[in-house]
Formats: structure tokens, C-alpha cells, sequence
């Protein structure tokens, strides 16, 4: 089975691993799932998810494969490469989310990137629910060294607190 490289995906250590690369509003926040106004998760062993503020939120994570164990011929190889997240809001407030992944050689310049467009949900007309964005990379060229991993968001109504976007059980993985 092929192992997730993200740590701390779902915010039981807080925001440890995670750098925060914009702190909007009241910046980051962890919250025991459903949270206020949320949404129970299909998965029950995922009991936390991270929170975002009235400003946008980002954090991101930079997976060394080599450091992972990951022999450079084998990633030269370009096995394929499979991120996941998943996403909610309030079912009281509007929220943006978006995620960028992109795989770096040996020098961080971007070999291939995933960046869906941004999604802006409206909780009056909208389902605010968990939603998954799943993308399989391929045929992205020998030199993958690093995977970095970005993804956040806000609200849309300008509140004080955590009203924003959800994420939780983000994952990447490497066909080993």
C-alpha cells in the first residue's frame, strides 16, 4: 500500500509540518469535526480539520522524495503520482478554496502542476458538504525530486472568526 507523504493532514498536531504561506483574517485554525454549522465526514477515524479566516488563508507542504526513501532512477521513471483533498464549509457562510500541486526537480523548477480553478460556494444556494479533489499525474519527465503541495481559502461574507473553507485528509502519494 502505498503510503500518504503529507503529515499532519487532518490537524491532530495542529499546524505542525504545515507552512502557513498567507495568514488572512485570524489566520488558521483547528477544529474538532463537524464543527459549528458543519458537516459530518465519511471517514469517522477523521476527527479534526484545519479552518480559514475572512482573508485568504494558505499553507503549504514540500515533500523531499528522496529524504522519503524514494531512489532517484525509480522517480526518474516517472511513476505516477495521485493528490487528494478534501473540502467544506459552513452550512452558514459562503467560502473560496483552492489547491495547487506541483512536482519539482532537483532545482524546485515545476516539471508539471495541478491548480483546478477556484471554487466559490454560496451556503444559500450551494451544497457546503465534503467535496474530494483527486488529480493523477503522468508524463510529467525524469527529474521529480520534490512534490509541493498548497491549498486554502476564506470566506466570502467578511466575518471575524473561522468562517471560510475546510480542509482535512489531504494526501500524496507515489506509486511505490
Amino acid at each position: 500500500m502505498t503510503k500518504n507523504l503529507l503529515k499532519n493532514p487532518c490537524g491532530e498536531g495542529n499546524m505542525e509540518s504545515w507552512e502557513v504561506t498567507e495568514n488572512g483574517g485570524d489566520s488558521w485554525h483547528v477544529e474538532d469535526m463537524p464543527g459549528a454549522s458543519g458537516h459530518a465526514f465519511h471517514d469517522a477515524a477523521v476527527t479534526k480539520y484545519f479552518a480559514t479566516s475572512y482573508a485568504l488563508c494558505l499553507k503549504k507542504q514540500v515533500v523531499d522524495l528522496l529524504a522519503e526513501g524514494f531512489p532517484a532512477d525509480y522517480l526518474d521513471a516517472q511513476p505516477p503520482v495521485t493528490v487528494e483533498d478534501w473540502y467544506c464549509g459552513r452550512s452558514d457562510s459562503g467560502f473560496l478554496y483552492e489547491l495547487t500541486v506541483s512536482l519539482l526537480d532537483d532545482n524546485e523548477k515545476i516539471l508539471q502542476r495541478f491548480r483546478p480553478d477556484e471554487v466559490a460556494v454560496d451556503a444559500e444556494k450551494d451544497d457546503c458538504s465534503w467535496t474530494k479533489v483527486t488529480h493523477k499525474f503522468s508524463g510529467y519527465g525524469p527529474g521529480l525530486r520534490f512534490i509541493s503541495f498548497e491549498h486554502g481559502g476564506q470566506d466570502t461574507k467578511g466575518w471575524v472568526g473561522w468562517f471560510g473553507v475546510r480542509v482535512t485528509g489531504s494526501s500524496v502519494k507515489v506509486q511505490a
